[in-house]
């Protein structure tokens, strides 16, 4: 597997196929895109957020050239903190070890430049199985904002977890 730049041209027809639900949409993204996914809004948008803090859309490619995950990677120097967001697998290839290579390849990218302390992501409480994910890559419980976000008759927590160097779970990893 490897990480390259997003391109839309190339990659949103495939990106756009996984998000197949409202719910999965708003897990995912926090309702920053609209729902469904529309081409021009999604470059908008993540256009708006690499101006604005930096971020770097990324895809996860096999060697075959598919297509297999997305994320977004800012760094903030202030804090010394990277951050991920948006991130997603191809649900054909979930359950398979895909979204943790994808993320420590992103760690490891991350960790490359030396003031990054830790590498932090959010995720709501209503996504257990992306957190259990998280988890076994060495990501680690920082802070709970209680009812963050709603969705429809729904509260969700925002779970904000970091890794550190020395908390990347996996062989030969960072």
């Amino acid at each position: 597997m490897k990480l390259r730049d997003f391109d839309i041209d190339r990659d949103f027809d495939v990106v756009k196929t996984w998000i197949t639900d409202e719910k999965t949409h708003a897990m995912w993204s926090a309702f920053r895109f609209q729902y469904p996914l529309d081409k021009e809004d999604f470059g908008k948008v993540l256009g708006d957020f690499t101006a604005r803090y930096g971020d770097r859309p990324t895809v996860a490619e096999l060697t075959d050239g598919t297509v297999v995950g997305f994320f977004s990677y800012s760094g903030c120097r202030e804090l010394n903190e990277g951050r991920l967001a948006f991130i997603v697998v191809s649900p054909d290839h979930r359950g398979k070890g895909i979204a943790g290579q994808m993320l420590h390849l992103a760690i490891d990218r991350a960790f490359e430049d030396p003031d990054v302390a830790l590498v932090a992501l959010n995720v709501f409480s209503s996504n257990p199985r992306a957190r259990k994910c998280y988890e076994k890559v060495g990501f680690r419980q920082r802070r709970v904002e209680e009812k963050a976000f709603p969705y429809h008759e729904e509260a969700w927590d925002r779970v904000n977890m970091i890794v550190t160097r020395e908390n990347v779970s996996g062989q030969g990893l960072s």
